[in-house]
């Protein structure tokens, strides 16, 4: 019986062995994985670190991702393309922007997508949101959303927009005659109008979150997309080193809650419409269309919102869609268009406001020309086509999405493809390559933008904006899976600080800090203190 327990013990410490040996050996071929994959290539790189790849100081908050991209391109001087280990997955960074823009536009079809973060089998919503969609599915997406963002659609929403922006006016100066002067987080002040912008622009709900500051729409925004967050940094890495296991354990980036809200909100409003025959000229009716199989006109609209709105590059001039979509498929949209219109929009339209604030000559001349334009049109409503005619405003935002847009781009090869470069050089890229566009990188590089760490909304007037290099400027993106809302966000940031600037002098207050410093977090750009400024009312 002693021997048989023996053999018995034996076995099993023979298979846990086994197993740690295994365990061990998948590890450290994990760890040193495509060790010589850019040596093959001929293409210069950093040498990865174990499991880290070149990620070391992302990963341990030596540095915020903003400000690794933007210093990407430092010690590779002539160099066109580098080798980049995302972790231990190759990427290819290109530093040249006119070869950045040779592949996003002349080659998209080996480039036409993006690198899955959230596939559908794991997050329903972000699965098959128009940023995760690939294929022939995104281009029919694609072409059923292209209508809701034209020229004519801005000019139906911008009354929409300027209510809320009348809103957060009205707010502000109850706030100074019941309390005096008052400090703010911007993030949060302009996320709140960001929210009831979002709600009466798409989900045709209205909400005020300045004043009823617990409403549902608002609190489920910020719980569904709180960057700040540790845990939700840490499934961010995640997914990037292991997404298999996190795919077979179905751990969703976002709460389930706040999904299930946007779900029930975006099918309750379908559903009260079509009972009632309300037409609204928003996505939902876009979306209550598409859901019908309706064909959609996706002709394009070159109607231009200001100097940084991408040109638009769907996927032909007279597109006509016939395709009936799932509910969750028309979800997902409405979800993207909540992601960016709350966070992103918000970060950006802070930036703004901080930069007009530490430069108050930047914002004297702002306010001349807001002014101005306010008694000509002899206090009428702003529209669509007044927030064209100020050419100092959209200076001013395209500087500021210069200096703090998103650090970077990533496209996925779909097929085999050799590329030919210079005179002499090619490189072979193959089915699911991945490459980075570092736009951080060229909008802060002396060689296109001079002094660019100078915040100055001169580079783009009428005199000076014609040397700019409009390959190294992307914002919004490059070619046909450009940001297919950049109308509607720069609508909104224009309409945002055209009210701002008419009825207050934007100041710092003891909780500015400035200059702004930024934490190293693995997502987004998160000031170290805040942007704090107080609003005093010019009459």
């Amino acid at each position: 019986m002693k021997k048989v327990v023996s053999k018995t013990v034996m076995l099993f410490m023979f298979l846990i062995l086994t197993t740690l040996a295994f365990l061990v050996y998948y590890i450290y071929q994990l760890g040193t994985k495509n060790e010589d994959y850019f040596i093959k290539r001929g293409l210069k790189f950093r040498k990865p670190l174990f499991l880290l790849g070149n990620n070391f100081p992302i990963v341990f908050r030596r540095s915020n991702f903003f400000d690794f991209v933007k210093n990407l391109c430092k010690g590779y001087t002539g160099e066109k393309m580098i080798g980049y280990f995302a972790f231990r997955e190759p990427v290819v960074v290109v530093l040249d922007p006119e070869i950045a823009k040779q592949l996003a536009v002349k080659e998209f079809d080996n480039f036409a997508d993006h690198k899955v973060f959230l596939s559908e089998e794991v997050d329903q919503l972000v699965g098959n949101s128009l940023m995760a969609l690939t294929g022939q599915k995104w281009k029919d997406m694609r072409a059923t959303l292209s209508p809701a963002f034209t020229g004519s659609k801005m000019r139906l929403m911008c009354d929409f927009m300027v209510e809320s922006c009348d809103q957060m006016v009205s707010y502000l100066k109850e706030e100074v005659t019941k309390k005096g002067l008052q400090s703010y987080d911007v993030k949060e002040l302009i996320a709140r109008l960001a929210v009831d912008v979002i709600g009466t622009c798409a989900f045709g709900v209205k909400v005020d979150s300045l004043k009823d500051k617990n409403n549902e729409f608002f609190v489920t925004s910020r719980s569904l997309i709180n960057f700040t967050s540790i845990s939700l940094q840490i499934k961010f890495i995640l997914y990037i080193i292991c997404p298999q296991i996190m795919k077979f354990f179905k751990i969703s980036f976002f709460s389930e809650a706040a999904s299930n809200f946007i779900r029930k909100i975006v099918l309750d409003t379908m559903k009260t419409r079509e009972e009632k025959n309300i037409i609204r000229p928003d996505m939902i009716h876009l979306l209550m269309e598409a859901k019908k199989g309706n064909l959609i006109d996706a002709g394009n609209d070159k109607d231009s919102a200001g100097f940084a709105t991408v040109e638009e590059s769907d996927i032909g001039m007279r597109t006509f869609i016939k395709r009936s979509w799932k509910d969750d498929e028309l979800v997902g949209q409405c979800f993207l268009f909540f992601l960016a219109g709350y966070e992103a929009l918000s970060t950006i339209t802070s930036f703004v406001i901080y930069e007009i604030m530490v430069n108050t000559d930047v914002q004297d001349k702002l306010y001349q020309e807001v002014s101005e334009m306010d008694k000509k049109s002899e206090e009428k409503s702003l529209n669509y086509d007044t927030l064209k005619q100020l050419k100092y405003l959209d200076m001013v935002v395209s500087e500021v999405l210069r200096k703090w847009s998103g650090p970077a781009l990533d496209r996925v090869c779909t097929r085999d493809f050799t590329f030919k470069y210079d005179v002499d050089k090619e490189y072979t890229f193959h089915k699911n390559d991945l490459i980075w566009i570092p736009t951080a990188s060229y909008h802060h590089n002396p060689e296109f933008f001079p002094n660019p760490e100078k915040f100055d909304p001169e580079r783009f007037s009428d005199e000076n904006k014609d040397s700019i290099n409009l390959s190294a400027y992307a914002p919004f993106g490059i070619g046909p899976r450009n940001c297919i809302g950049s109308r509607f966000a720069l609508m909104e940031m224009k309409s945002t600080i055209y009210y701002l600037v008419l009825n207050f002098h934007v100041e710092p207050t003891e909780k500015t800090q400035i200059p702004i410093k930024f934490t190293n977090s693995v997502i987004g750009l998160q000031p170290e203190k805040g942007i704090h400024a107080q609003f005093r009312p010019r009459y």
